[in-house]
């Protein structure tokens, strides 16, 4: 059975600044939705490219896979002109304010929770081990899981900075993204997908470089 929804895809530029450095960055930022409703996952860099992108649909929620200011540095400004709340685990809270100090999110993703656009389910998934509040976000009804920064083609997200630790992303990545079925898209952060199936056979291999 076909569904409305579908994915539209936004690539914007910023910077990432984080332990006192600063890297010039691409998003993704995804659109799920169908023509009159969407959410945004990860409002980054550009609120009014991604305005244009909705074309006028209502925004329901922006979605933060984890709160790197690359990924929620125009959540504020999407949501005071769609009205839209800003949704984050709270286990990246340290994160949020070091960008946002004086503007909290409006509501916390918990793992397993359902996140219901159009006629598609969202699962949260948390995924530490990149962030402390690290989630994706998986569509079975799409066939799709949206991994932010926690898994990439060729491996997991970066885990050199403050608050994050590579054993705990191994950990997620092995008993919450590598346990969907081998063909589910995955859509990254930043860059090309892959499938859950395509990085399964990595995955001790990035053990063992200690990625």
């Amino acid at each position: 059975m076909s569904v409305r929804a579908r994915i539209d895809h936004l690539v914007t530029s910023g910077t990432f600044a984080l332990d006192g450095g600063t890297w010039d960055v691409d998003n993704n930022v995804w659109i799920v939705g169908d023509d009159e409703e969407a959410v945004v996952i990860d409002a980054a860099h550009d609120a009014e490219a991604i305005l244009a992108a909705l074309g006028g649909r209502t925004l329901r929620a922006i979605v933060c896979t984890h709160a790197h200011n690359d990924h929620i540095d125009a959540a504020p400004a999407l949501a005071e002109a769609t009205g839209a709340p800003i949704l984050l685990h709270p286990a990246d809270l340290p994160l949020w304010k070091l960008t946002h100090p004086d503007r909290l999110p409006d509501g916390e993703l918990a793992d397993g929770e359902a996140v219901l656009i159009a006629d598609v389910v969202l699962k949260v998934l948390h995924t530490p081990g990149h962030a402390p509040g690290a989630v994706c976000l998986y569509a079975p009804a799409l066939g799709t899981v949206f991994t932010g920064d926690t898994l990439f083609a060729g491996g997991p997200g970066a885990t050199g900075r403050s608050f994050s630790h590579f054993p705990t992303i191994i950990d997620s990545i092995r008993e919450r993204l590598l346990t969907l079925p081998g063909e589910t898209v995955v859509l990254t952060g930043h860059g090309g997908g892959t499938t859950v199936g395509a990085e399964a056979s990595g995955l001790e291999g990035w053990v063992a470089r200690g990625h």
